[in-house]
């Protein structure tokens, strides 16, 4: 009988734990226009290009599975698996729906038009353009800074500990000095 008490005040605390999740779901729906403000900011940066490739990828290692197991099938093979694949292309719009709902809990509408705005413009648009460029200039730069001040901190950090450490000029450089032990 208590088992029974307990599991019956378990199930009524659940029930209205989730009660109150979905109402705070429902409270945090996003409207019409801040999901179209994210579709824009999606649109204007190709936040979803990267994506493209996924179903053409995909029908082509299904069609080279099924053309290892069948070679004598190859091309009604292909013919299915094209025709598959074109008829689940719009399957595509729910990527897109879930892409501009996490852009929108992301970022305000205002900030979402912001963001939109600029990357729609002329600068924005070469913003998007040369990033790509820019960022692997900024890596080798960076690698570049990272050899010198790594070449740096070791040579001023063995001056420095030089005296302290005494370092044996045949050591390598970081390797501590061995005192060997009186001899008796």
């Amino acid at each position: 009988m208590i088992r029974l008490t307990v599991f019956g005040r378990a199930a009524a605390l659940a029930t209205l734990v989730s009660g109150l999740a979905l109402s705070s779901v429902q409270a945090q729906e996003i409207s019409a226009s801040h999901l179209q403000a994210a579709r824009d900011t999606i649109n204007a940066i190709d936040a979803t290009r990267q994506f493209d490739n996924i179903l053409p990828n995909l029908a082509e290692r299904l069609k080279a599975e099924f053309i290892l197991s069948s070679p004598n099938f190859q091309d009604k093979i292909s013919e299915t698996v094209d025709n598959e694949a074109i008829a689940l292309a719009s399957r595509r719009a729910d990527l897109e729906k879930e892409a501009a709902t996490a852009y929108a809990k992301a970022f305000t509408e205002d900030e979402l038009k912001a963001i939109a705005a600029f990357h729609s413009s002329a600068a924005g648009k070469k913003f998007l353009s040369t990033l790509p460029l820019v960022q692997r200039e900024l890596g080798r730069a960076a690698e570049i800074w990272a050899n010198g001040i790594s070449r740096d901190l070791t040579s001023q950090s063995t001056a420095k500990l030089r005296d302290v450490v005494a370092v044996a000029p045949s050591q390598p450089s970081g390797a501590e000095a061995v005192n060997p032990a009186p001899q008796q």
